[in-house]
């Protein structure tokens, strides 16, 4: 057994799973409507911002924090968005169940606890 093709395989049936096929088609349908894209767009800068901010080991400020979940409400609030990110949900939800498995093994290989 070669274990990158297995590894391949796995992307794979990720990439052609029911949560990538649905959350490409509803990102579609986003990027199609000017509205959308705009508003998903102008969420995503400013969600990259904090992370980056976050990542660099500033500690975000309480109104930015605020603001963003305003503006994530309101954006879960438009239907369309709300399907982008309910895909986005299931298939990140499938992805931290691959990472929590693969994790596992490593812990059983190195008999970490």
């Amino acid at each position: 057994m070669n274990i990158y093709d297995k590894a391949y395989e796995l992307a794979r049936a990720i990439q052609e799973g029911e949560e990538a096929q649905s959350f490409n088609q509803v990102l579609s349908e986003a990027a199609a409507d000017p509205a959308a894209k705009r508003l998903l767009d102008r969420f995503r800068e400013r969600q990259t911002a904090l992370q980056q901010q976050i990542m660099a080991g500033e500690e975000p400020e309480e109104a930015e924090l605020a603001s963003m979940n305003r503006l994530y409400e309101e954006l879960d609030a438009h239907p369309l968005i709300h399907r982008v990110f309910e895909a986005e949900r299931r298939l990140a939800v499938i992805y931290d169940d691959v990472n929590r498995i693969l994790a596992n093994t490593l812990r059983a290989i190195t008999g970490s606890v």
